[in-house]
């Protein structure tokens, strides 16, 4: 069976000396940075002490609902910018949404990606005298020509729990000189120092689904007996999602990220794409989102655009791949609106494959065997 995530159990977690600080101040050299349980909280705090209530941030309308809760929570306008196919954004349309109340624009990198773009989205702050959010939480190991992703901004973000078997953890970049001058963590900021009830309901989790590996049917049913009904992205409200969220990183999630293996994991993750691209590349209703891996690229997953995502789902779910998933939810406001069409065919024909350090290639190769061609 093919998870949406790894086990807390991985050998990737056990080479002394490497972890998640050693691989940023390696790729990374000077760029502060600290420790949450989510993005979104440390996203709020990195803009707390830049922004004043009544201003707008210029995000991507092709994001996730919850995302934008933290600038709410800070009484700023959300504003949607149009995305091209190639989720680069469509500068007439982000650049006509810039006034003189914005504060900053976002940047999102897709799936560990780079969005395409990111100099001119800088170059644009730079004009505008607004600050460059650089949104990274797809990937924290991804680095694009010598630039470890999430730290192309004034501030950045990435988010832990995306790349590691961990119940929550986050890390706030911040390059700018004013964004260091004006920061002030809240008390959600840094690594709790004890062992908390979620530390072990997500250690008792991971034990559980490791016996279910044997099973994939067992393993749904029980799945959603564990999240009540109630942990889709598609019917959780983002507002309560990023409540939940309003915790410092936990112990458990400290341990693992110290004990992880940053390279090993960038490299299995690599290797499970292109065998992703192999197994897929004579499907006329697949085509994937990104054709090639450029170098220091660690995706988040392997996304692909297909023609009936619902039924190839099924087809994958069928052979045991119940981590394929679409993304994300749009805010009914974005649906809505013509002006973010691409965003919105995007959402509903995309479909995410797992590629994290817990799959064996070998099962993917087997998945492979099995599909229609």
């Amino acid at each position: 069976m093919i998870d949406a995530t790894p086990s807390v159990f991985d050998a990737s977690l056990s080479k002394p000396g490497a972890g998640i600080d050693a691989f940023v101040d390696r790729h990374a050299p000077g760029t502060m940075h600290t420790y949450y349980g989510s993005g979104k909280v440390a996203l709020r705090d990195g803009l707390a002490g830049l922004v004043e209530p009544g201003e707008n941030v210029v995000v991507p309308a092709y994001l996730s609902p919850a995302v934008v809760e933290p600038l709410h929570e800070l009484g700023l306008e959300s504003r949607y910018y149009a995305i091209e196919a190639s989720l680069a954004p469509d500068f007439d349309d982000l650049e006509a949404r810039i006034d003189d109340d914005t504060a900053a624009v976002m940047s999102v990198n897709y799936f560990g990606f780079p969005q395409p773009g990111l100099d001119r989205i800088a170059a644009l702050t730079d004009e505008y005298d607004c600050y460059h959010i650089d949104d990274n939480a797809h990937s924290p190991l991804s680095v694009h020509e010598g630039t470890l992703l999430g730290t192309h901004g004034d501030l950045g973000i990435t988010t832990l729990r995306k790349l590691l078997p961990v119940p929550d953890g986050a890390v706030l970049y911040r390059t700018g000189e004013t964004v260091n001058e004006w920061f002030s963590p809240s008390s959600l900021a840094g690594r709790s120092d004890r062992i908390a009830t979620t530390d072990c309901r997500f250690v008792a989790t991971s034990v559980a689904e490791s016996v279910l590996q044997i099973s994939p049917s067992l393993h749904r049913s029980v799945e959603a007996v564990l999240a009540d009904g109630a942990d889709d992205s598609s019917s959780v409200d983002p507002v309560n999602r990023y409540e939940a969220a309003k915790v410092p990183m936990s112990k458990c999630s400290a341990v693992v990220a110290d004990a992880a293996d940053p390279d090993a994991i960038r490299t299995v993750r690599r290797e499970n794409f292109r065998v992703w691209q192999r197994v897929l590349d004579d499907r006329e209703d697949v085509t994937p989102l990104y054709e090639h891996l450029p170098a220091g690229i660690s995706p988040y997953e392997f996304p692909v655009r297909a023609t009936d995502s619902d039924s190839f789902r099924a087809e994958l779910g069928n052979l045991g791949v119940v981590g394929a998933h679409s993304w994300p939810t749009l805010r009914e406001a974005v649906r809505e609106d013509g002006t973010y069409e691409t965003s919105v065919r995007l959402a509903d024909n995309l479909v995410a494959l797992p590629v994290h350090q817990g799959i064996e290639p070998s099962a993917i190769e087997a998945v492979g065997d099995r599909l229609p061609k």
